[in-house]
This record gives C-alpha cells, sequence and structure tokens, in this order.
C-alpha cells in the first residue's frame, strides 16, 4: 500500500489517518501474463491502478481486428470507463503482457471517498483531466502525424516501453505495419 500513498501524494497531502481511511478501499490483485481483467461483454465493476507490470486495453473491430487505445504501465489507471461509469456492459478488453499487480476499486468506493474525503476528489479530477489531455494528443496524433512522427513521440514520451513491449504491440498501437515500425526502429 505504500506505493498507493506515493502515487496519491503526488498530487495530494495526506495524513496517516487520512491515509488509514483510503487504504480499505483498494484491494491489491496479482496478475498473469495475458491475464484478462476485462473482457467485452463482462460488466465492469472495477477501475485499476497499475502498481507493476504492464497492461493493454483494446477492443476488436467486427473483423476481429485488434486496436490498441492504451497501455498502462505503473501508476496508470485503467478500465472500460464508459462501462464503468455508465454501468453498460464492457466493449473493451483489458489483458496483461506483463505479469504484475494492481489495485481494484469500485465506482461505490471512488464515489465514497470524494465524497467524504474531498482531497481524493481533487486527486480524481486532477488524474481525469490529465487522462482527457493524452487521450486529445493521442487522438491528434494520429489524425494529423506521420508513422515517423508517431515513433518519434511514443520514443520520447514512453522510452522504457520500447524495451518491455512487443514490437508487434506497438506497431498496433502506432497504426502501423510491423516492417513499418521495423524501418522506424533502425534509424
Amino acid at each position: 500500500m505504500e506505493k498507493l500513498r506515493l502515487h496519491l501524494e503526488e498530487i495530494i497531502s495526506l495524513t496517516d489517518d487520512e491515509f488509514e481511511f483510503i487504504k480499505p478501499f483498494f484491494t491489491p490483485k496479482r496478475t498473469l501474463k495475458n491475464q484478462f481483467l476485462i473482457n467485452e461483454g463482462d460488466d465492469v465493476q472495477y477501475e485499476f491502478l497499475v502498481l507493476s507490470g504492464i497492461f493493454k486495453v483494446f477492443y476488436l473491430d467486427e473483423q476481429g481486428k485488434e486496436f490498441i487505445l492504451q497501455f498502462a504501465k505503473e501508476n496508470w489507471w485503467m478500465s472500460d470507463y464508459q462501462a464503468f461509469f455508465q454501468s453498460k456492459k464492457a466493449t473493451m478488453y483489458i489483458e496483461c503482457i506483463e505479469a504484475g499487480e494492481v489495485l481494484v476499486s469500485t465506482l461505490e468506493s471512488r464515489e465514497k471517498l470524494a465524497s467524504e474525503l474531498h482531497k481524493m476528489e481533487h486527486f480524481y479530477r486532477t488524474k481525469l483531466t490529465n487522462g482527457y489531455i493524452a487521450l486529445q494528443q493521442r487522438v491528434k496524433l494520429l489524425l494529423s502525424s506521420t508513422p515517423q512522427q508517431r515513433y518519434e513521440e511514443f520514443s520520447k514520451l514512453y522510452p522504457d516501453l520500447l524495451q518491455r513491449i512487443p514490437k508487434k504491440l506497438i506497431a498496433e498501437y502506432l497504426g502501423v505495419s510491423r516492417e513499418t515500425l521495423s524501418r522506424l526502429y533502425s534509424k
């Protein structure tokens, strides 16, 4: 739980009593490589904070082609947020691509924490805002940049992921073929 405290204190300061209040709202869960935390069609009851490991959030189109929306690594949050916040069935998958550990929390826990400890409301709002900004930047990059520019931006933002994620998955995330990624990687 110390990792949780460090993560929260990147944005808010906490007393020991406040952290003791927060801890029961999160449950640790170990994950195995290739394990799915969410499958399309599931009821999505949880959001996850990554403590260790790497995960991919993706969906499949009608032809079964995979589209990766997000890689999640340490200190990143993930879920199928439309399903999580709106009590809908999942349209996405979350798969563990490097074994690790997550903290699991429910929407009810999130709401209770935010209403009873306003520092947590500020924390969640800040994380949501930052996530939305990152998503807009990703969409903008996908729509208006070359494969070279997408690769360079990914390399700049996530240099550690280049070593931890299979090249095939990085190519999918960038919207390029494996061969194109190989050419970009060799430059």
